[in-house]
């Protein structure tokens, strides 16, 4: 065993080992914080792909933005999922099975997809030359032959972005929030009101009897 496929399979080690902490973690900080490092491991297996650019993206986007946006709600809101996950060991044999089978189909269907790849790669590194950018080639690929999907996509996440903004931004009859332009618009008049009320019987007492209680 060389020493590519020695750290081959420490980094998948570690990084299926983050992944199932990531599910069985009780804290949530610890589950948010397991999957940065299996975010981390990815990427060294990007890097060991000779895909520089996917893995700094994935570091960027996922580790430097996402993850950490999911850890200031999972600190702020403080959620309790204990009741979540009293069903988890009922299920857990089943869900096991279930994804045993989907890795094993996946391990099938890539490790032939792997030989070819290298030798293709093999054979257009020879063709090409020291001078082959695969950042440069990703990006050709990216914006020519998949320049549709990829406005569909882009299309897709803006509509996500409006539809969560509205969500945000909806009336709620439980807020006391105060409009700004309310306040602005407001008259002098209108911030106090003088009511008249009449003085009752009982609350008055004859101008007598109040001289009379107010002798020794």
């Amino acid at each position: 065993m060389d020493v590519k496929s020695a750290l081959f399979y420490m980094f998948a080690a570690v990084l299926l080992f983050a992944a199932f902490r990531v599910i069985t973690a009780r804290n949530p900080v610890h589950a948010a914080l397991f999957l940065v490092l299996a975010f981390f491991q990815a990427s060294a297996l990007w890097l060991m792909l000779q895909a520089e650019f996917l893995a700094i993206t994935l570091v960027l986007v996922y580790v430097g933005a996402v993850m950490v946006l999911f850890l200031f709600v999972v600190m702020m809101l403080d959620i309790n999922i204990d009741h979540m996950r009293k069903g988890f060991w009922k299920h857990f044999p089943l869900a096991a099975g279930l994804g045993t089978l989907v890795a094993l189909e996946m391990a099938a269907v890539l490790m032939g997809g792997f030989r070819i790849t290298e030798q293709s790669a093999a054979a257009g590194a020879a063709a090409a030359g020291p001078e082959l950018s695969n950042t440069k080639e990703l990006g050709k690929v990216l914006y020519t032959q998949y320049l549709y999907p990829l406005q569909a996509a882009a299309v897709i996440l803006l509509v996500a972005i409006i539809a969560a903004i509205a969500l945000t931004l909806r009336e709620r009859k439980d807020s006391k929030a105060i409009d700004a332009a309310d306040q602005i618009r407001v008259k002098p008049g209108e911030r106090v009101r003088l009511v008249k009320v009449k003085p009752s019987a009982q609350q008055v007492a004859p101008p007598a009897a109040a001289a009379e209680e107010s002798k020794p």
